[in-house]
């Protein structure tokens, strides 16, 4: 008997082309489109993207010949993902919501529907690859990068645990992005040229700024401009060789009277840590960076220019309720630590790091200097392809 696969059809070339490749893989295919977004009250844009969208993925579904309906997991996405981004937001971190959004929407909520479909796989379009291997005699599942290192989505599933990935297809893992759109014209679909998508997971496209601007209240407060040579930074070496672990992770904690008011903002919990547009101040010899701020005191922190060492640091640490690891086996023991490559955003070259495991956290210490390490978005760690975990960074 066939298996059957459910597909995430988004509307896009990836997905479009993971439902051919998994039909021509000889499994029997259904579409699921999800709408993930449908609340007036927090507009997102004039535009209503998500109509297209499912338009779209009906017609690819249409020339493929197979089932397709759409599923509202609305009520979801808000619940585990928009009011998570606000809350976030609101405590002066940075969430990533298409992390959260395949941990908790595709791989979760949508797996479950797949599920009660008689699904055995779910297969979505990113751009990654999945291996089994035998550890032990027990069977155990690699998430590796994509073939297409410029496209490697392989970031994004970085909180997707063994279970998810062992019901995981992603048929476009081993190819370039030339090669799908050059599939998808070949059998004549009509995502073939579409733009790949900018915006928020299964949303569409979201100008940041006025989405949190409708759930969070805009409050005047003042932009401060640390210089750099601050005493603050007097034990900031360039690429400190030091190995205390702790001062290399330590968050330098700045007062107002520590630098000077240049200008006001509308509410520090719409900027982050290394933004540079939005600040609205001129006349400095350098672009001002935002490298703090504070949400309580209301205050945002800058400096001039990109190499201003309160962007610099060479660590960052990792509460023990937020390390995640893909391949548990492999997971550190208080006192030991690991050779690694790792990255703290999407499209970041693999840098050179260990890990080292203390009681209460996990600590990622970069051989170089990373810049505007940021609370709330998410580490994650490699050894050559393979993703072995990931976490918050505290």
């Amino acid at each position: 008997m066939k298996k059957r696969v459910v597909v995430g059809l988004s509307g896009g070339v990836d997905s479009s082309v993971t439902a051919y490749l998994c039909q021509q893989q000889g499994y029997e295919v259904i579409g699921l489109f999800m709408k993930n977004w449908h609340d007036d009250s927090v507009t997102i844009s004039d535009e209503c993207p998500w109509l297209e969208d499912s338009n779209d993925a009906m017609l690819v579904a249409e020339k493929l010949g197979i089932p397709f309906q759409t599923v509202d997991l609305s009520k979801e996405y808000k619940k585990k993902i928009v009011d998570y981004m606000f809350s976030e937001y609101e405590n002066g971190r940075t969430p990533n919501p298409d992390v959260l959004c395949n941990r908790e929407i595709k791989f979760d909520e949508f797996l479950k529907i797949a599920e009660s479909l008689g699904a055995d796989y779910v297969a979505t379009g990113h751009y990654c690859r999945k291996e089994e291997i035998e550890v032990d005699g027990e069977k155990k599942y690699q998430l590796l990068a994509g073939k297409d290192g410029n496209k490697d989505q392989s970031y994004f599933l970085c909180q997707i645990s063994q279970e998810q990935l062992s019901k995981a297809l992603f048929p476009v893992g081993d190819l370039q992005k030339s090669e799908v759109r050059r599939i998808a014209a070949e059998q004549d679909l009509i995502t073939a040229d579409k733009k790949d998508s900018q915006g928020l997971c299964f949303i569409g496209k979201v100008r940041l700024p006025d989405f949190l601007q409708q759930q969070l209240k805009p409050k005047k407060g003042d932009i401060v401009e640390i210089p750099a040579d601050s005493p603050l930074y007097n034990n900031k070496k360039e690429n400190d060789t030091s190995d205390d672990i702790y001062k290399l992770s330590q968050k330098i904690k700045y007062q107002k009277s520590d630098g000077k008011v240049v200008a006001t903002h509308d509410g520090a919990h719409f900027f982050t840590k290394g933004q540079r547009k939005g600040l609205a101040v001129g006349g400095t010899k350098e672009p001002l960076f935002v490298i703090d701020t504070d949400v309580k005191e209301n205050i945002i922190y800058t400096g001039q220019g990109k190499d201003h060492p309160g962007l610099l640091k060479r660590g960052l640490e990792v509460k023990a309720n937020d390390i995640h690891w893909i391949r548990e086996d492999l997971k550190l023991k208080e006192g030991e630590i690991m050779e690694v490559q790792a990255r703290i955003r999407y499209r970041q070259p693999l840098e050179k790091a260990t890990l080292h495991q203390t009681k209460d956290s996990l600590f990622v210490i970069f051989e170089n200097n990373q810049s505007a390490i940021t609370e709330g978005q998410f580490v994650a760690w490699y050894q050559g392809d393979e993703l072995l975990g990931s976490g918050v960074i505290a």
